[in-house]
């Protein structure tokens, strides 16, 4: 399970779901319930290629992340890569454009993929620098008071706020909200007993949902970051909360195997889905809402 959203492994008009296993991309046609099509990403120069996440960027395209090993005719064992990054046509089963190292030169953080507005994330010493893979743009998002890595961050969807959790050193729990415009702290999420373990932004802005080592799923409210729900169900951790594209329903999933469907306006359970054998790591809606996916 990758550790940010799997909503973009679903195709844009919901009839497909992109499954990692090792070096390969299965699609799954969610109508039929079987395999659409197994895809083989080979990259030039590079072997031991292990993928980590598949996200639709657009319905013809796949934006793949991974790492490898460079091939070299000398002795001696060969040197791992940087995180690649590239974009693969799941039509023809090959490479679109060219291939990107993410994080070359040490100290950044993992990537972490934003499928609702197609960026990808990296932290280093007090920066954001973010790049989208399909049109090449970026830019980069300073918070000079941050001063120790974040392990957990997600940004709103209209880019205007930033949410800190796990940060090195710190002994709180509670996410920090950053003003992204202004690069400063100016509130926090309250209520937490545990790690934050995820945080999602609602697609209108006006929402959070944030899940914890302490059992609970919290919906806030957006910008005046008021609790407005405490979800309780879950008998242990839960890995993952978040919200379906129209807003009205949060799926959550934890350690204890299951996936719980809420009502996000009043916070009512409304189902608990116990197929799982595994803990579950993370959930998602297709773009429909018609679908979820839960990773183990």
């Amino acid at each position: 399970a990758v550790n940010y959203s799997p909503a973009g492994a679903f195709s844009p008009d919901s009839t497909a779901l992109a499954v990692v296993i090792e070096d390969k991309v299965v699609l799954m046609d969610l109508r039929a319930g079987g395999i659409r099509r197994t895809l083989r990403p080979r990259i030039q120069g590079v072997g031991d290629l292990t993928i980590h996440s598949a996200s639709f960027v657009a319905p013809d395209r796949l934006f793949l992340l991974g790492n490898g090993v460079f091939r070299t005719k000398g002795k001696g064992p060969a040197p791992p890569t940087p995180t690649i990054a590239f974009l693969w046509d799941p039509g023809g089963d090959m490479l679109s454009g060219k291939v990107n190292t993410l994080g070359a030169g040490g100290g950044f953080g993992p990537p972490r993929f934003f499928p609702m507005i197609g960026y990808v994330g990296l932290y280093k010493e007090s920066n954001f620098d973010l790049w989208h893979p399909l049109t090449g743009k970026g830019g980069r998002m300073s918070v000079p008071s941050l001063t120790r890595q974040p392990n957990l961050y997600e940004l709103s969807p209209d880019g205007h706020w930033l949410l800190l959790a796990q940060i090195e050193g710190s002994g709180a729990a509670d996410p920090t909200v950053v003003d992204v415009r202004e690069g400063k702290f100016i509130d926090s999420l309250p209520g937490h007993q545990g790690t934050v373990l995820s945080m999602a932004f609602s697609r209108d802005n006006r929402r959070v949902v944030t899940a914890g080592e302490d059992g609970k799923v919290r919906i806030f409210s957006v910008p005046d970051w008021k609790l407005l729900h405490t979800l309780s169900g879950h008998t242990a951790a839960v890995h993952w909360a978040e919200f379906s594209a129209d807003g009205q329903w949060t799926v959550s999933g934890g350690q204890d195997r299951t996936v719980r469907v809420w009502s996000t306006n009043d916070g009512a359970h409304l189902q608990t889905l116990s197929e799982g054998r595994e803990p579950i790591r993370t959930v998602a809606f297709s773009p429909n809402g018609e679908f979820l996916a839960a990773s183990a």
